[in-house]
């Protein structure tokens, strides 16, 4: 019996360890449309948009919206919770946008521009379609000229990823918080912290622009890690890696954009076939 109980205490570890990492799994696809337009430099018919920006859900009108990052003119979608497409492809992004998320108090879908573009919300018709946006933080309210941001609900703060730490901004007051907070990527014990690095940047098997905000106790904040097709989470407190969670093993994954996460989804963008697919 004592050795059963020791065998048991050796491998307990073991087990906690291994709930750490998770399969995800396909549970929906958005396939985004596309004007064609001919390119000046070949002369070729080419489709408006390449790179992924966000996918927000709206939890009001239950519906999906998803958009491509890089000019105004490129296509902004929304889709039901089921996936089927709702708009037109004449629907644009109104606003050379970078992140999406959904604003609880505002009740609307928000976003951040490129640089200086600001913060701005849509206004949506009846049937949830967006005609225009209202910027609401003119100013370029960001770390980077590319960062993508996400809100954090819980302190109504929206959070950018820049080098390895988290810069929160306060959305009603359009200002810096002193408090930035330092995530140590693949780094799962404090004892394992690089002292001599600086967090200046996040790492070459990084996504280095996108953040992600899922609220999950100890693991709220998300990164890609592109190069081992795997998204791990971070607990906000200790910035010490908390989980992982596996792609799968032929996903295209990228080290900038296209990578998202909206009503418990964590999505990717496949910019051959325009498709942003979420795993969970």
């Amino acid at each position: 019996m004592k050795k059963i109980l020791f065998g048991l205490l050796l491998l307990t570890p073991l087990l906690t360890e291994a709930q750490l990492v998770k399969t995800l799994k396909k549970t929906i696809s958005l396939n985004m449309p596309g004007k064609v337009y001919v390119s000046y430099r070949t002369g070729e018919d080419s489709m408006s948009g390449t790179r992924g920006g966000a996918v927000a859900w709206h939890p009001l009108q239950k519906k999906y919206y998803a958009a491509f990052a890089g000019n105004q003119s490129y296509p902004l979608a929304v889709f039901d919770a089921s996936g089927k497409l709702l708009s037109d492809d004449k629907l644009t992004c109104i606003a050379d946008l970078r992140g999406l998320w959904y604003n609880p108090k505002l009740k609307s879908i928000c976003g951040n521009g490129y640089y200086d573009i600001g913060w701005f919300s849509y206004r949506l018709s009846k049937s949830g379609i967006p005609e225009d946006i209202d910027v609401f933080a003119a100013g370029a309210n960001q770390p980077d000229a590319q960062c993508i941001g996400t809100f954090n609900s819980k302190l109504n703060r929206v959070c950018f990823i820049y080098g390895q730490e988290i810069y929160m901004y306060n959305e009603g007051a359009m200002q810096l918080e002193d408090s930035i907070i330092r995530l140590y990527p693949g780094v799962s014990k404090k004892e394992n912290i690089d002292k001599d690095d600086d967090g200046y940047t996040l790492g070459d098997d990084y996504n280095s622009n996108v953040l992600i905000y899922t609220g999950t106790p100890r693991a709220e904040y998300g990164l890609l890690n592109a190069n081992q097709k795997q998204v791990e989470l971070y607990n906000e407190k200790t910035g010490l890696l908390t989980q992982i969670l596996k792609l799968p093993a032929d996903l295209p994954t990228w080290y900038a954009f296209n990578f998202s996460y909206a009503n418990g989804i964590y999505w990717a963008f496949d910019q051959d076939t325009r498709t942003w697919t979420g795993y969970k």
